[in-house]
């Protein structure tokens, strides 16, 4: 048994934003602490000078095509339609489509725009705290579903910090649970598929009598790299209520652990096969074992899950002992060229020599990609789509146009980086999954460039123009269609292979790091999270600019996006920021225009999420305010829109990851990422003792209201 000793104050050393030096380390790999990788000389947002247009014609316009979201989102009105064959989970065979029908097979419009800003949030916000537990609305519940080290797979053995190993650990439930989706299993509501993504470590919260990463036994090891990964666990309601929970019995046959470990991954697209990626132990350049940094993810409209590989450049070593013509590559994608073992590496390469980029140098271009996960047949072999572009993927939302187009929306987590989209080749058929299962792997590539309305009139204060808007055009620039590069001097798979690469080429317009980007269900439209970037207006840096208005953005915003014509396949749009992040009292923030003596202060949003009556859902990373990590919600359409209301908080050094608001409006689902990640915590001397009592573990919780009403209406 573990013996813990006391409770860690939680200290105030903290590096970036509001986390402490472990998460920096494990997280990304001390990225803030090192240049950001983007040092092209691209036009910054606040560079950009177009002749101004009119309010007039950049205002908001509501999205007039309608759009089919994946299954679990947010809008999962509920699976109807008959599986395609017996034995076929219903959401496998036919997604759920947007309340109020605004969804149609063909994308046309259907509940639209009305709906918008009628699913009035009633909660009352709770207050900002500290406390070591998880806080949500009087009137309203909850309970942990999964946490690290609950049962996967049938005969799982239970949980023992003390002796755990690799083989165990790729059993149970991984660590620091970030993206979340539930798909339906039955028609009824009753039970479901709960897919999870596990994005890093923590080792010194893991292993008892930890000392440093070096100390670690390669067994050690070799359990981090199997606490990564995925999983797949069936999940059942409680009576009647929001309540749900692990299903512990039965034979559970969906029930999957994907790791960094053993698990195979196809490549699939224009760069499959390619020369870069290419390995010792993989000549033909299409097999890849494990994934890595799984951040947020999507579910498509097929049923499957998307998940974004993300700071995968501080698993590799050996940087320094590369080719030279390969070292910017790497150096675009946080890799140290200059020594061997960078800060925040993680050492695997004691347990796996791949790791070793001195020796195995295409290692890391099989990183960084979107994975997509059948999670309706365990048996499947999970597929990294290169079509999509490699960089540090946060996320990927799948919206059908119009046109049938499958369009995939992703940003670029880092500072400065950039916002894409993916337009597949192929049309989405609601009659063939086996069609809709091959759209991602051909299509053309874009990446986002944007312009300005006001752009003469931002000081980097905050302080709106004199439109009364943030707002502008864009464009959407082609990369590359199926095998056909728009890039002068790369080929289609050097595009895709280095993307960063190809967004500096073509002038992309740099971003405060675009996290999770998400459709509105009932509008159609386009919301993107920009967590941070404190070196926004520092010296030499990019000045502030109407698409980042502020200068040091410790805090954050959200953007909105509106395809022309509401076609989400278009290649032009309008944008606008109506939610600038921080205390309502400083004046530096706004939330759409509504009283901000009203509003809850939030910082650092990181995952977006829509309930059924689109309502927009943040969740926190980093709160720079002091507090600790939540989640809020806001109308973004009607008298209520920008009303952002603080629905739950988090642990003590715990982030809010994954939120998710469930097919029948229900259950919030939220992933408690790496609670108690103080700087000098252990699992005997611990930061937090959430949930359990003793020593901190990642869970996945949901919240439900009492009275069975929908959640936050």
């Amino acid at each position: 048994m573990i013996e813990i000793r006391r409770l860690l104050p939680v200290l105030g050393a903290t590096s970036h934003s509001g986390r402490s030096e472990m998460t920096c380390r494990y997280r990304c790999g001390n990225a803030c602490a090192h240049p950001a990788p983007n040092q092209s000389d691209n036009e910054y947002f606040g560079d950009i000078v177009t002749a101004e247009v009119s309010r007039r014609q950049v205002v908001r316009a509501g999205a007039s095509g309608a759009l089919v979201l994946g299954v679990a989102g947010t809008a999962l009105a509920g699976a109807t339609a008959p599986a395609l064959a017996a034995g076929t989970p219903v959401s496998a065979a036919r997604p759920a489509t947007a309340p109020n029908g605004a969804a149609s097979r063909h994308g046309k419009p259907g509940g639209g725009k009305p709906g918008a800003g009628k699913g009035k949030l009633t909660f009352k916000p709770i207050p900002p705290n500290k406390l070591d537990t998880l806080i949500v609305p009087n009137g309203y519940d909850h309970a942990v579903v999964v946490k690290w080290g609950d049962p996967v797979l049938p005969g799982a053995p239970e949980f023992d910090v003390n002796a755990q190993t690799a083989q165990r650990q790729a059993k149970q439930f991984g660590y620091n649970n970030d993206f979340t989706a539930v798909l339906p299993l039955d028609r009824h509501g009753r039970r479901a598929l709960l897919v999870t993504n596990h994005e890093y470590t923590n080792e010194e919260l893991m292993f008892p009598g930890f000392t440093s990463l070096d100390a670690l036994s390669v067994e050690q090891i070799k359990v981090a790299m199997a606490a990564h990964g995925m999983s797949v666990v069936e999940i059942e309601r409680v009576g009647d209520t929001g309540q749900w929970e692990l299903v512990r019995s039965g034979p559970r046959r969906y029930n999957r652990r994907i790791t960094a470990l053993a698990t195979r991954f196809e490549l699939t697209g224009p760069a499959a096969g390619s020369a870069l990626l290419k390995t010792a132990a993989d000549r033909s350049g299409r097999t890849v074992i494990g994934t890595l940094n799984n951040c947020a993810g999507g579910v498509t409209p097929w049923g499957t899950v998307l998940s974004g590989e993300e700071n995968f450049n501080q698993y590799f070593v050996g940087g320094d002992a590369v080719a030279a013509e390969v070292k910017p590559k790497l150096e675009r994608y946080g890799i140290s060229t200059t020594t061997r073992y960078p800060s925040g590496s993680r050492k695997w390469e004691r347990a796996q020599e791949r790791f070793d980029l001195a020796k195995h140098p295409n290692e890391a271009n099989r990183f960084g990609w979107i994975v997509e996960v059948d999670p309706f047949d365990p048996h499947s072999t999970p597929r990294k789509h290169t079509a999509l572009g490699r960089f540090k993927h946060e996320a990927a939302t799948t919206v059908i146009a119009g046109s049938g187009h499958a369009v995939v929306y992703m940003g670029d987590d880092e500072r400065f980086d950039y916002l894409y989209k993916f337009v597949s080749e192929r049309r989405y058929s609601p009659h063939s999954r086996r069609n809709n299962l091959r759209l991602l792997e051909s299509g053309t590539l874009y990446v986002a460039k944007l312009s300005y309305t006001s752009a003469g009139e931002i000081d980097g204060t905050g302080r709106l123009p004199s439109d009364g808007a943030f707002n502008g055009a864009g464009r959407w620039i082609p990369l590359v269609r199926g095998n056909k590069s728009f890039v002068d001097g790369m080929t289609a798979a050097e595009v895709l292979t280095y993307t960063r690469l190809a967004g500096d080429a073509v002038g992309a317009t740099r971003m405060d790091r675009p996290e999770d980007v998400e459709a509105n269900p009932v509008t159609g439209k386009i919301y993107v999270a920009l967590t941070n970037n404190t070196n926004r207006g520092a010296a030499g840096q990019p000045a502030a600019d109407e698409a980042n208005p502020r200068s040091v953005n410790r805090h954050g915003h959200i953007m909105e996006i509106t395809e022309d014509g509401g076609d989400h396949a278009s290649e032009a749009f309008t944008w606008s920021v109506p939610i600038v992040c921080g205390d309502p009292a400083d004046p530096a923030t706004y939330f759409a225009g509504y009283d901000k003596t009203k509003v809850s202060p939030i910082s650092c949003p990181d995952n977006l999420a829509f309930d059924p009556a689109g309502n927009l859902w943040i969740s926190t990373d980093g709160n720079a305010l002091g507090s600790n990590d939540g989640l809020f919600a806001t109308a973004m359409e009607g008298p209520e829109a920008g009303h952002l209301k603080q629905f739950l908080t988090v642990p003590v050094g715990a982030e809010t990851c994954g939120p998710l608001i469930t097919f029948d409006g229900k259950s919030v689902f939220v992933a408690v990422q790496h609670p108690g990640e103080i700087s000098g915590a252990t699992v005997a001397n611990p930061a937090s003792t959430w949930p359990d009592g003793d020593f901190a573990k990642p869970a996945v919780v949901c919240a439900w209201r009492l009275d069975g009403g929908d959640a936050g209406r």
